[in-house]
């Protein structure tokens, strides 16, 4: 995968990821069952996602985490139109020991090109309605999507590899 970083303005960082291709998949009672809700509409690229009726639906979602390991994909997505973006989701990666990621941006790179094909449009305002939660501005360039926002200082860190002469 491909990341660029460079900053927009003083405050917003852009990534520049894939998009990621999906194809319609049946909404089953396994998915129920995980997600706790029934979504309207389930899609997979190299993740689940599942589209909900209503944001608050995926504002209150408690999956069963166990469950969610059971289902296909590397993570699972849930999304809806949003009442002040135009897109709310929640990604939950119990595969890889993250029971939900705060604001996903791979996971964007499914929810963008779904909302960009759905709305019409090429600009899309996603929220991340996590515990922390957060805001992208997305743009779809071609097969590329374009995840800008705030950033903060996660950590700094020195890697030592030895073995390897300098």
């Amino acid at each position: 995968m491909h990341l660029q970083t460079r900053c927009l303005v003083e405050t917003l960082y852009e990534m520049d990821f894939p998009a990621y291709d999906l194809n319609p998949v049946t909404v089953t009672e396994q998915m129920v069952q995980a997600i706790g809700a029934e979504p309207k509409e389930a899609y997979m690229g190299r993740d689940l996602m599942c589209v909900f009726e209503d944001e608050a639906i995926v504002r209150k979602l408690t999956p069963d985490l166990e469950k969610v390991k059971m289902l296909d994909g590397l993570l699972l997505h849930a999304t809806s139109r949003g009442k002040n973006t135009d897109c709310v989701s929640r990604t939950f990666a119990p595969k890889c020991n993250v029971p939900e990621d705060a604001v996903c941006g791979s996971g964007h790179c499914h929810i963008v090109p779904f909302w960009a094909k759905r709305l019409l449009k090429n600009d899309i305002v996603a929220y991340q309605a996590s515990e922390r939660g957060g805001t992208l501005y997305c743009q779809m360039e071609g097969s590329r999507v374009k995840l800008s926002g705030k950033a903060a200082l996660y950590s700094i860190a020195e890697l030592y590899i030895g073995g390897i002469n300098g």
